[in-house]
């Protein structure tokens, strides 16, 4: 009998895991794991990886700039914040995509969010995920411990929900509702419910820290273990600073060293599984080129993804550079988007499912124009 897959979703900042792996419609049985983290706000890709090789950066965006970003190459820099990430890509690690973005061109967090997770071209027009979706083909299924799956990992199948919540201050669950939660689930919920009614059962209740960092932990132990999900959905908020956005220190770069530092400890908690893994970001939109006059920046179009993980072989920092003069602006305001950001997606399920290219496109996305990079990502 096949075990299904398990989801942990939990609330903002959040974490969903999934499941168990069955194979199915892969060129070859592939064991790979893939991490999501969705940077919700809109992230400054500017300011993450500044093109320091462009002098229409300094003309553009005088004060929103890092004082020492890390050279990269003649063109791009990194901001000094992201430490751990750096040392991975001197290791082989990591790689960047710059100037790239979901198909969104609008400036509503709702619709970017809803079109980053689902993959497709217009908001709302789907209840499923491009993940979930690449699950599907992959015979990768589950049921959702959760309030609400997200619908990144939503795919055909309908989802069981139970939400094993630790509040604050509660210190014995009603055993009452525990017998009558038993008498409605099997299998692998009742394990579940079993391993939470022993917990709360003895002594004093271990309340369980829901930040980032120490979900990236939790993400990466349960990947681990045998058996164990192959795929994590992390969710980092507050990155959309319209005002006091920062430099080199502030706001934006304190959510750089976040996002560094869950880099650092899934690396660290997936130990051997981390050469199985690819971790990637996602945010909606990106931001204006030029700051407001609050000192932060709006909603706009272009971003940057960073990508982590051992399935990478050699790493790379993948650009087709639009440029920052104001010519060369998306309406005159914002970064250019000249990479499809589901085309690195397609890249990410290729590597750590096997699934096709032109299969993915197909099938997942439901759009033959998509391009492969794997080889610029992956080598």
């Amino acid at each position: 009998m096949i075990s299904r897959r398990h989801f942990l979703s939990i609330a903002a900042p959040a974490l969903a895991l999934s499941g168990y792996p069955v194979h199915g419609f892969t060129k070859e049985p592939i064991e790979g794991r893939i991490i999501v983290i969705m940077l919700q706000g809109g992230m400054d890709g500017l300011l993450a990886i500044p093109p320091v090789g462009d002098d229409n950066l300094f003309k553009q965006r005088k004060a929103l700039v890092a004082s020492n970003p890390l050279k990269l190459n003649p063109l791009f820099g990194i901001h000094p914040n992201f430490r751990n990430f750096s040392k991975m890509l001197k290791s082989n690690e990591a790689s960047i995509v710059h100037a790239t973005s979901f198909p969104y061109t609008g400036r509503s967090h709702f619709e970017g969010q809803n079109v980053a997770q689902s993959g497709s071209k217009l908001p709302f027009s789907t209840n499923t995920g491009w993940l979930g979706r690449a699950m599907d083909f992959a015979k990768i299924t589950g049921k959702a411990l959760s309030l609400d799956a997200p619908l990144l990992i939503r795919g055909a199948p309908e989802f069981d929900n139970f939400y094993p919540a630790s509040i604050e201050k509660t210190r014995s669950p009603q055993t009452a509702l525990i017998d009558l939660i038993k008498e409605t689930h099997d299998g692998d919920v009742m394990i579940a419910i079993d391993k939470l009614s022993r917990g709360s059962m003895s002594g004093p209740s271990r309340l369980r820290a829901r930040d980032p960092l120490s979900l990236a932990t939790k993400a990466g132990e349960s990947m681990r273990e045998l058996n164990g999900p192959r795929v994590a959905v992390l969710t980092i908020p507050e990155f959309d600073d319209h005002s006091s956005i920062g430099s080199t220190t502030g706001h934006h770069p304190e959510l750089f060293t976040l996002l560094d530092n869950v880099f650092y400890n899934l690396k660290i908690a997936l130990k051997e599984q981390w050469d199985n893994t690819i971790v990637l970001t996602t945010t909606e939109f990106g931001r204006t080129v030029q700051e407001n006059g609050s000192a932060g920046t709006d909603h706009g179009y272009g971003s940057v993804g960073l990508l982590a993980g051992g399935l990478i072989n050699k790493s790379s920092v993948v650009a087709n550079w639009p440029g920052l003069a104001s010519k060369d602006l998306y309406e005159k305001r914002d970064l250019f988007a000249t990479i499809d950001y589901r085309s690195v997606c397609s890249a990410c399920i290729e590597a750590a499912f096997g699934l096709d290219h032109d299969f993915i496109i197909e099938k997942v996305f439901e759009d033959k124009k998509i391009a492969r990079v794997y080889e610029h990502i992956f080598g």
